[in-house]
C-alpha cells in the first residue's frame, strides 16, 4: 500500500501511527517523499510548484516500482494507494493516470478539482501557488479569471476522472475548512456515474485532520477491510 504524504510541503515522518502500523500488520506500506517534501533544500522544495500532478506522481511511482524491483515479498499485481489532503490528490492523480496499476484507493478529505476548491478553502493562495505560481498578489483576493480556472482545473485529478478503475474508499470531514468536503463528494459522484465501486464516509463533527478519536478508529478500519477485500 503506498502512502503519499499530505503537504505537499511536509514530509513522511518515522514516528509511530496507529492507522498506518494497522496496515503494516497485513501489508508492506511505502511512504514516499515525492519531490516539493521538506529536508531536500529549498530548490528542491519548489521544484514542485506549478507541476503538482506531473512531478510528484512521477515520483511516487519510481518509488512504488523501484520497491517492487527490490523487495520480492511485494506482489506487484496487488498495489493499493492511500493518502489525505495533498495525499488524496496524489491518490486520485495517481489512479487516473495509471489505472491500471493500482487495484484499490482509499481517500481522506482529498483535493480533487482546485479550480472549484479556489473560492470555498481557507487557503486560496495554495491555490494559486501550487497549481499556477506567484503570478499574482496573493494579498488581495480576487475571484479567478477565466485561464486562472482552466490552469487549475488542468492540475486537477477531475480532469481525468473517466480513466480511473480502482475501487475508492472516500472518507471526509463535514466541517473541513481546509478541503472543502465537496472536494471528495466530486470524486465520489464522478466514479459512482462512472460504475467504479465506492463507498462514502461522512464525519459531520470532524474537520480536515478526522483526527478525533472514534473517527480515526473507524475510518482506518474501513480502509484496512477496503483493502481486504480489494487486495486478498
Amino acid at each position: 500500500v503506498v502512502v503519499p504524504h499530505r503537504g505537499p510541503h511536509s514530509v513522511s515522518q518515522s514516528a509511530f501511527a496507529p492507522g498506518f502500523a494497522y496496515l503494516a500488520s497485513s501489508y508492506a506500506v511505502l511512504f514516499p517523499n515525492y519531490r516539493g517534501s521538506i529536508g531536500f533544500g529549498q530548490a528542491a522544495l519548489e521544484s514542485l510548484l506549478t507541476r503538482i500532478g506531473k512531478l510528484d506522481v512521477e515520483d511516487v511511482m519510481a518509488c512504488t516500482r523501484h520497491a517492487i524491483q527490490e523487495f520480492p515479498i511485494i506482489d506487484g499485481d496487488r498495489v493499493g494507494i492511500c493518502g489525505g489532503s495533498h495525499g488524496g490528490f496524489l491518490t486520485a492523480h495517481c489512479t487516473s493516470q495509471y489505472p491500471d496499476f493500482f487495484k484499490a484507493a482509499a481517500m481522506r478529505n482529498p483535493v480533487t478539482n482546485i479550480a472549484s476548491m479556489f473560492t470555498s478553502t481557507d487557503i486560496p493562495d495554495w491555490c494559486l501557488a501550487e497549481a499556477i505560481g506567484n503570478e499574482s498578489n496573493q494579498l488581495e483576493f480576487r475571484g479567478p479569471t477565466a485561464d486562472q480556472i482552466m490552469k487549475m482545473y488542468e492540475k486537477s485529478p477531475v480532469s481525468r476522472v473517466k480513466e480511473v478503475k480502482a475501487p475508492t474508499l472516500i472518507a471526509l470531514g463535514l466541517v473541513d475548512l481546509r478541503v472543502p468536503y465537496s472536494q471528495g463528494m466530486e470524486w465520489y459522484h464522478s466514479l459512482k456515474s462512472l460504475g467504479v465501486p465506492t463507498k462514502l464516509l461522512r464525519y459531520p463533527k470532524d474537520n480536515h485532520a478526522l483526527d478525533r478519536d472514534t473517527t480515526e478508529a473507524d475510518h482506518w478500519i474501513h480502509i484496512r477491510q477496503w483493502f481486504d477485500q480489494y487486495l486478498s
